[in-house]
């Protein structure tokens, strides 16, 4: 079925299309959620798990430019997609979508991406993310938790600086309760909160231990963050075993 909707997507790899913004909802001071329209209720747009769009805009002074972003639909929620954007006060592309009003267009193409899934590739998936870096996880854990034959188990390490900069952090809860025993999350902040449980600094090898399965023929790390983030997993993950071939970097 996901393969039938894949082919009949709204989106082309190379030629950019333009979706129209129906709601906008403000999450966080600089964290909203943008609805885009897809051609009818029933159209979907097309992208495989785990691969993203490219999206294109202008920055403050008006030069074009474009950058990827992952959707956190799938091609079940027919009739639209949706963004989850964090707008940064220097981020050229956050500047577009900070000025982007309900009835505005975005250009789109694609789809991108090198990941590739198929229900079984894994016993078990570990996901470390930083910041932003959710989004692909979050596209990857909806497919795999919502298809009933995928029987896949996710877990995921969440690092951030304050609990405001939690993204998704209500749908990810939901996920965890929903599929108690298949996906559970860890949250970690380099600013906690008083009174805080989860864990506190940067994301450790004994985080990593603790919280992601342990490494095997079957088990596959995750990884998507910040550049100093995704070198400091890489540096854990070899230390404590894990395969080259067993990582995947979004």
């Amino acid at each position: 079925m996901v393969r039938l909707l894949w082919l009949l997507g709204c989106i082309d790899p190379d030629k950019y299309r333009d979706f129209k913004l129906v709601k906008r909802t403000q999450l966080s001071h600089n964290v909203a959620k943008f609805r885009f329209a897809l051609p009818s209720p029933s159209s979907v747009l097309g992208l495989p798990i785990g691969q993203h769009i490219i999206c294109r805009g202008t920055d403050s002074q008006g030069q074009e430019l474009t950058k990827p972003y992952t959707p956190t639909t799938l091609d079940t929620d027919a009739g639209y997609f949706e963004l989850v954007i964090k707008m940064y006060p220097q981020g050229r592309m956050s500047h577009h979508f900070r000025e982007m009003k309900e009835g505005d267009y975005l250009s789109v193409k694609g789809q991108k991406g090198e990941f590739k899934y198929r229900p079984g590739d894994a016993r078990a998936f570990g996901m470390l993310a930083g910041g932003s870096g959710i989004t692909p996880m979050f596209q990857v854990a909806r497919a795999i938790l919502e298809d009933e034959s995928d029987k896949t188990k996710l877990d995921l390490i969440y690092a951030n600086v304050t609990v405001d900069d939690i993204l998704l952090k209500e749908e990810l809860d939901t996920l965890a309760t929903k599929y108690y025993g298949r996906f559970k999350v860890y949250y970690v902040l380099e600013q906690p909160p008083e009174g805080w449980t989860g864990g506190v600094g940067f994301i450790s090898k004994e985080m990593i231990e603790e919280h992601l399965p342990e490494p095997a023929f079957d088990i596959k790390i995750l990884r998507c963050g910040p550049p100093a983030m995704n070198k400091a997993m890489a540096g854990h993950l070899e230390a404590l075993g894990y395969e080259s071939r067993a990582q995947f970097q979004f």
